[in-house]
C-alpha cells in the first residue's frame, strides 16, 4: 500500500469555496488502474490558516507514479481551482509506503 497526501493551508473564511471545488470536480481516479480511495480531511482551524489534506491511497508506489504521467491526471489538474487567496502557499506532498 502507499498512501498521497497534500496539505494545505486555507485562509480563514474561503473554507466553503476550497470543500466545494473539491466536492464538485471530476478527480478521474476511479479509472486509474491501482487507486484504492481517496478522501479531503479538515484539520485543525489555527488563528491564520484552516489545515486540510487530501489523501489517495494506492496499491503501490508504481500505480501512484503511473498516474502522475497518465492523461486523467493532466485532465484533473487542468480543472477550475479555488479562488485567487483560499491558498496561503504552495501544498505540500507527503508519500507515505506501508511497512506493515
Amino acid at each position: 500500500m502507499f498512501i498521497a497526501m497534500n496539505r494545505f493551508k486555507i485562509a480563514p473564511g474561503s473554507c466553503d469555496g476550497f470543500e466545494r471545488v473539491w466536492r464538485e470536480r471530476e478527480s478521474y481516479l476511479a479509472d486509474v488502474p491501482g487507486f484504492r480511495s481517496f478522501h479531503l480531511l479538515r484539520g485543525p482551524v489555527a488563528e491564520d490558516h484552516v489545515l486540510y489534506a487530501s489523501h489517495t491511497v494506492w496499491e503501490s508506489r508504481t500505480a501512484f507514479d503511473a498516474w502522475t504521467r497518465s492523461e486523467h491526471f493532466r485532465k484533473a489538474h487542468a480543472q477550475t481551482s479555488a479562488p485567487k487567496g483560499t491558498y496561503l502557499g504552495h501544498p505540500e506532498l507527503e508519500l507515505f509506503e506501508a511497512v506493515l
